[in-house]
């Protein structure tokens, strides 16, 4: 039932930056015998070890921390300035100014650092994949290392890791891949076999998982472990807006698509006003469009308004139960 470097069950909660992953979901799913995962994106170093240092105190079980790779993509400032002045309507009628591009390293040295003087059990990475230097930093330090790959060519290019999250396009919020493209994305099933025909090292899968069948599934197909993010944005331990725990159940969001629309990369969430009317628009400039929209989506949210906010949501996402987070666990690995 368990790959022997996974501390207990296949299931992996996705980590999800932006506020919904919490240490309260971390510990719970660990504690459950899953492994939990931290979203380090868009914090501080600081902010990082705060969560880290939390989880630690919510549980003795082993945990993850995500790091999302700086951002190399060159930008063009125009694109971004004129996308910032389209969207000034909806600044004006949502009370806001929209933001300003901001750092684009994501604090990535400083979080390294930080966490290679008090690893976690795991650290994987997102949007590409760190220098050797680094991955056998933290294997010498006895940490896991998982790298986020979306082709059988990333996986090739990842071969220090110790796994590889196989994230495939059906997969809830960004798509993991080392460049900002929508080219080669192709669904789980068909990326997972890809992948497992290029490497030996192990395999979580990862993008539209939502019942026991899928996980059961994905692990006869040669994973490893079965990663789920979307199911859990609605347990009462994730950090995930009201505004978005209520809009997976609302009738009048049927599909999910993929935009540039909220962050200025690929990623996939509820089809709702703002990514209809505004990914068409979107240059492709991460994450310099993400502080554009900071304030328009915050603002969003904290009214209740579903349709100028970031839904991120993968395909299953009506599989998504408002259930505490060790049960969903008990349920995911009911027909292991």
């Amino acid at each position: 039932m368990t790959a022997p470097w996974l501390p207990g069950l296949p299931i992996v909660q996705a980590p999800m930056a932006g506020g919904p992953s919490t240490p309260e979901l971390a510990a719970a799913v660990s504690d459950a015998g899953g492994l939990g995962f931290l979203g380090a994106g868009y914090k501080t170093a600081g902010a990082m070890r705060a969560d880290i240092d939390r989880t630690r105190a919510l549980t003795s079980r082993p945990f993850g921390v995500n790091l999302f790779m700086p951002s190399l993509d060159e930008v063009d400032p125009a694109a971004v300035a004129a996308y910032r002045d389209l969207l000034a309507p909806e600044a004006r009628r949502l009370g806001v100014e929209p933001g300003a591009p901001s750092a684009r390293d994501d604090a990535y040295d400083a979080k390294i650092a930080d966490l290679l003087a008090d690893p976690p059990a795991f650290v994987s990475f997102t949007f590409g994949c760190p220098g050797t230097d680094v991955v056998q930093a933290f294997q010498e330090r006895g940490t896991v290392v998982v790298v986020t790959v979306t082709t059988a060519e990333e996986a090739r290019r990842s071969s220090a890791a110790d796994a590889l999250c196989v994230q495939g396009t059906e997969a809830g919020g960004h798509r993991g891949s080392f460049t900002n493209t929508f080219d080669g994305a192709l669904p789980l099933r068909t990326l997972l076999r890809d992948v497992l025909a290029v490497t030996d090292r192990p395999v979580i899968a990862a993008g539209g998982l939502g019942t026991p069948d899928d996980v059961a599934e994905v692990l006869a197909l040669g994973a490893d472990a079965a990663q789920l993010g979307t199911v859990f944005l609605r347990c009462p331990e994730s950090g995930a807006s009201a505004v978005h725990k209520a809009a997976l159940t609302d009738p009048r969001f049927t599909s999910t698509a993929m935009t540039r629309a909220f962050s200025g990369r690929p990623a996939r969430g509820l089809v709702n006003r703002f990514l209809t009317e505004h990914s068409g628009d979107a240059p492709a400039a991460y994450p310099d469009v993400h502080y554009v929209t900071s304030p328009l989506r915050k603002a969003a949210a904290a009214q209740g308004d579903p349709d100028a906010v970031n839904l991120w949501a993968g395909t299953a996402f009506r599989a998504a139960a408002e259930t505490p987070a060790a049960g969903l666990v008990a349920h995911l690995a009911s027909r292991l």
